[in-house]
């Protein structure tokens, strides 16, 4: 694989699927959330498009309630056409999600790396100031953060925590509290607010995901929490090893779920850096290349491939699956110098005691 062609190949079509007031929905016909949103953003100013990744970030200051809260849709719910190949876009559904808020934080922190530039810290913090009100704002005193803001008249206590969005949350929160210390203030408030998930994703596992269906068979459940740098060391790494054969089709890449034949692109990405994050670069790089097939002539890479089928499916695109495997690519290759940014953890955390088991 070419690294420089394919990183290109990749930001080339996420500035085509970028709209002119900075938004990156998942698609050209839509389906817009602030998670893969960013993930896009990170991903243009790998390949040094920083004006590009700078308007994405302006774009969520303008859409950002009042509250902090960053809208969107809910991609994940999306329906299929009746062909079953492609997402009916015109359908997806708006969302407040706490996980989607707080993702602007490593998407700041991540362009600093990269430019260097004060300024777009001081520009982007009040962005990542009122995101992160908003997510605190649901945070119960067990240290679990709802998945999303209270429908009227229901209270917090009714709101469901997710493993993964938690994780994604921890990592978050790390990247506030970096922003504040490089701005000279204190990030004590979100360093405490990390401590807390961690402690309840490690400890309290039976506050997450109590309103749906047991998660343990999704590949993002298995790998977050060495990727977002809850878990360290020897712990990551018999973490990962102890239900890798459920998840790696060999020559294929990571499932999305156990039970699924569906490998993607974007949770290989993901597992390759949770893998740097350990130090296992040989077996990153050799996930990643096994992504290079469904590389899209067209742009980007395909979503991923139905091994039972033999095809590719859906046939999509998405700005967010080329975006996870430039991130990716930066960190197996060290391209720049925020190649580590989304690689487990970049401050130590208190909360180190062994993870209670999942089932």
């Amino acid at each position: 694989m070419d690294v420089n062609a394919t990183l290109s190949h990749c930001a080339n079509w996420i500035l085509q699927v970028q709209r002119a007031d900075g938004s990156i929905p998942w698609l050209e016909r839509g389906i817009f959330d602030p998670w893969n949103h960013t993930e896009s953003a990170m991903a243009l100013a790998v390949a040094g498009h920083l004006d590009a990744a700078r308007a994405a970030y302006a774009y969520l200051g303008e859409i950002q309630r009042a509250d902090g809260a960053l809208p969107g849709q809910c991609g994940a719910s999306v329906p299929m056409d009746a062909q079953n190949r492609h997402l009916v876009a015109s359908k997806a559904k708006p969302l407040i999600d706490t996980n989607f808020t707080a993702y602007c934080a490593l998407g700041v922190w991540h362009l600093y790396q990269l430019s260097g530039d004060r300024a777009d810290l001081e520009r982007f913090a009040p962005l990542v100031e009122a995101a992160m009100g908003f997510v605190l704002a649901h945070q119960s005193e067990h240290g679990e953060i709802a998945w999303r803001a209270c429908d009227p008249g229901e209270v917090l206590a009714d709101v469901d925590a997710l493993r993964t969005g938690n994780c994604s949350i921890y990592k978050s929160l790390e990247a506030a509290a970096l922003i504040r210390q490089a701005l000279g203030r204190s990030g004590s408030i979100y360093l405490e607010a990390r401590r807390r998930i961690g402690a309840a994703l490690r400890h309290r596992p039976e506050r997450f995901d109590r309103t749906w269906a047991p998660k343990s068979n999704f590949a993002m459940d298995w790998y977050y929490p060495v990727f977002c740098g809850l878990l360290g060391g020897q712990e990551a790494r018999a973490h990962l090893l102890a239900r890798r054969g459920e998840f790696i089709d060999h020559g294929l890449g990571c499932r999305c779920v156990t039970e699924q034949p569906w490998t993607t692109v974007a949770e290989t990405a993901e597992l390759a850096m949770a893998l740097i994050a350990i130090g296992e670069e040989v077996r990153a790089q050799t996930l990643l290349s096994w992504c290079a097939p469904l590389r899209d002539d067209r742009g980007g890479f395909a979503m991923g491939w139905q091994s039972k089928e033999q095809i590719v499916w859906p046939d999509e695109r998405p700005s967010w699956t080329a975006a996870a495997f430039v991130l990716a690519l930066d960190a197996v290759h060290e391209i720049t110098p925020a190649n580590r940014v989304l690689c487990g953890r970049l401050i130590p955390d208190a909360a180190t005691a062994p993870m209670t088991a999942q089932g």
